[in-house]
């Protein structure tokens, strides 16, 4: 009868552990099977919304994935990977290089800026260890103003632009949308394919795989394990002799680099640049994404990303029209779901913090315990 007790007990902890670990998951999926119904949408459309969704999302939220292995939490500085890609696309647009030799060219533009941007923001997140996040945030708001008096005063003047249909009408810096048709969607038809009526993007799927396959990789190198020990314990890991910060800040470039492709994936889809905002909320959305599917601040998969981007666009899909349907303004469903994102993000970190502190009082409690049965034994 006890064993049966023990029994129950144990799954009954089994299941309270899964759905502790996997509370914001099985939250969207709840608001997902709300939403889907009410927005009146059909399963075709859903489908291929989706898959344009992950084809264009998807490689910018693996690069999170590296520093979150190297211990440095949630990258809100891919930003500034972001910002480099936009710059690679603006002269390639200039340049009037197009296709998929023009998406080529803006991402090897991007590496160098990108490089630059990783190794500052880098050496920057080393001296505030223990607050990543928060420095990278605001990292990317100090280098976005850096951007925007590039892109609004430095292009023309001392940085050649060509065409005029970039400039603004005042002879210098770059207008608020540039057009990218000649570029638009090359790489996602590149290799047609058509499923259930939803048109599959094969090759930038096929670059999303390129990158998983370089992740899984990535781990078992050297520098891959020493970016392991790093985000396990800092103070073990230079014990050993690796070079700590010199570990965090690859981590950093290596995942701004990755960032600045992604974008140029994500622009391609989408056929324009919002020179002065494409970037501003890619950090966040990511970020929620991934955290969506499960995630933690020290911990994320390769299924974690796949999961949370399906998830959360979902969501992003079906939420205004289920608004509209439920209150007759489908700006509720907006508003909802830029509400989800930022909430998304908060649950999860107080969640972290809170079995992080779980954790540490039950370790003093297990050491106060020994402490305890040491001092019993020293006494008999």
């Amino acid at each position: 009868m006890m064993n049966k007790t023990d029994s129950n007990k144990s799954t009954v902890q089994k299941i309270g552990g899964f759905l502790g670990a996997n509370t914001v998951p099985i939250m969207f999926i709840l608001i997902c099977a709300v939403c889907i119904p009410l927005s009146g949408f059909s399963p075709s459309y859903l489908l291929n919304e989706i898959v344009t969704r992950m084809g264009r999302n998807t490689f910018l939220i693996l690069c999170l994935l590296i520093p979150i292995m190297a211990g440095m939490g949630l990258n809100f500085g891919m930003t500034l990977g972001a910002m480099a890609g936009e710059i690679g696309l603006i002269l390639t647009a200039d340049w009037q290089i197009v296709g998929i030799p023009g998406m080529v060219l803006a991402m090897i533009l991007s590496i160098p800026i990108s490089i630059l941007l990783g190794l500052i923001c880098g050496k920057i997140l080393n001296m505030a260890k223990g607050r990543e996040m928060v420095t990278s945030y605001i990292i990317s708001y100090f280098i976005n103003g850096v951007y925007q008096f590039v892109v609004l005063y430095l292009m023309g003047p001392v940085i050649p632009i060509k065409h005029s249909s970039l400039k603004l009408p005042r002879g210098y810096g770059i207008r608020n949308t540039v057009s990218l048709l000649d570029m638009r969607q090359k790489l996602d038809d590149l290799i047609p394919l058509t499923v259930f009526g939803a048109k599959i993007p094969v090759a930038t799927f096929l670059l999303i795989a390129v990158l998983c396959l370089f992740i899984v990789w990535f781990r078992k190198t050297k520098l891959g394990q020493d970016m392991r020990a790093v985000g396990q314990d800092m103070e073990v890991s230079k014990d050993a002799g690796i070079n700590v910060e010199r570990t965090r800040i690859i981590s950093i470039i290596m995942s701004t680099v990755l960032a600045g492709f992604g974008m140029v994936i994500y622009l391609q889809n989408m056929g324009n640049i919002a020179t002065y905002s494409s970037h501003s909320q890619i950090g966040m959305f990511c970020i929620a994404a991934l955290l969506v599917g499960g995630a933690s601040v020290d911990r994320a998969s390769i299924g974690n990303v796949f999961l949370g981007v399906t998830l959360f666009h979902l969501m992003f899909i079906v939420a205004p029209s289920a608004g509209a349907k439920l209150t007759g303004d489908s700006m509720i469903g907006e508003y909802f779901r830029v509400f989800v994102s930022y909430a998304v993000i908060t649950i999860a970190l107080v969640m972290y913090e809170t079995k992080k502190r779980r954790a540490k009082s039950r370790m003093a409690e297990q050491l106060r315990l020994d402490q305890l049965k040491e001092s019993e034994v020293a006494e008999q």
